[in-house]
């Protein structure tokens, strides 16, 4: 021992090449086992330097056992580090097609709100919100109850007919902070759209907006307010002729719907609003709405939209040409103005 101690280098424990032994080092056909297991389940850019995988580290070692390798759970870890991978959630980042215009037409939307509210003219962004089901259903998040006594809902998220399910679509006035949300209880239709728009104007924007002329739109390029939709340019006809208002509409480019301001102006604050709290209701789902604020102003009203808006109207090529619709220059099939007709 004496012997061996001297061959110890000055700020060292023991001798170069002293200690356990690498299980790769001993078994040459544990990496390439290794690899073929989390390689069929491997996702992600194969040319990236870091990839994931979706076994779990038991089920490896496991697996590897069976092949007879000798290796637990947290081996099977410190060599699927050294081969690059981890453990990883899904990230939402994709976000369909990216349009070479997609940058400029966020310009575009960005003046034509900053001249309306320049103005003095109402500048809206609407949009639906995700349907809710009504019921004793589990809604995410947490809130604040006694220890241990959770609240029960039901198992499974299966429509009870006589309930209903819940369609909240939001109407978020820009310049004043604050937000209209018709609670339908039918079908997700362009008319069911405007008219959210209709009741925002006579609840809240009128009286907000008396000397307006002028109304503009933010929107999505897709859903019932979308850019091809035509029974929704025939609705806003019919409101730019009841309000006296020329319309305009400027739609989000493709695939970009997270960026409309009403997103995080005011759908995100309802949804931290009621969370953990069960939808048992149309009423308890329009107070929860309506008890929504922020520290920077943000007011709310709610009402339940109960009419009928039957699915798959169709509107003709001779009442799209009746339309007063002007396609703007830039893009004309996102951004478009709607004057009213004479009464």
């Amino acid at each position: 021992m004496r012997g061996a101690a001297t061959d110890v280098a000055a700020g060292r424990v023991r001798r170069p090449g002293g200690g356990r032994k690498k299980l790769t080092s001993g078994d040459a056909t544990l990496l390439g086992d290794l690899r073929a297991l989390v390689e069929p389940a491997t996702r992600g850019d194969p040319q990236a330097p870091l990839l994931w995988t979706s076994k779990s580290l038991r089920h490896l070692a496991a697996a590897l056992q069976n092949l007879g390798h000798r290796i637990g759970h947290n081996a099977v870890a410190h060599l699927l580090r050294e081969l690059g991978y981890s453990l990883q959630s899904n990230r939402k980042t994709r976000e369909g097609s990216n349009h070479p215009d997609r940058d400029a037409q966020f310009g575009y939307i960005s003046a034509r709100t900053s001249e309306a509210l320049a103005a003095g003219q109402p500048a809206i962004s609407v949009d639906t919100k995700k349907k809710e089901l009504v019921g004793d259903f589990k809604n995410g998040g947490r809130e604040l109850r006694p220890k241990r006594q959770p609240e029960p809902v039901r198992v499974h998220d299966f429509l009870i007919p006589e309930l209903g399910r819940a369609v909240p679509y939001g109407v978020y006035d820009i310049a004043s902070n604050a937000g209209w949300v018709s609670v339908g209880i039918d079908h997700d239709t362009a008319s069911f759209a405007v008219n959210a728009i209709r009741r925002w104007w006579q609840s809240m924007g009128r009286a907000r907006y008396r000397q307006a002329r002028h109304l503009l739109i933010t929107a999505d390029c897709g859903g019932s307010n979308g850019a091809r939709v035509r029974l929704w340019k025939r609705e806003l006809q019919a409101l730019a002729n009841e309000l006296g208002l020329s319309i305009t509409v400027c739609h989000l480019p493709p695939g970009t719907s997270k960026w409309n301001r009403i997103e995080h102006r005011l759908f995100s604050f309802i949804t931290q609003n009621w969370r953990g709290k069960p939808l048992v209701s149309y009423q308890t789902i329009v107070q929860l709405i309506g008890a929504t604020t922020t520290r920077t102003g943000l007011k709310v009203q709610c009402a339940i939209d109960d009419a009928r808006y039957p699915a798959g109207v169709k509107v003709s090529d001779a009442e799209m040409a009746d339309l007063k619709l002007t396609p703007h220059a830039f893009h004309g099939e996102w951004n478009y103005t709607i004057e009213p007709r004479p009464p």
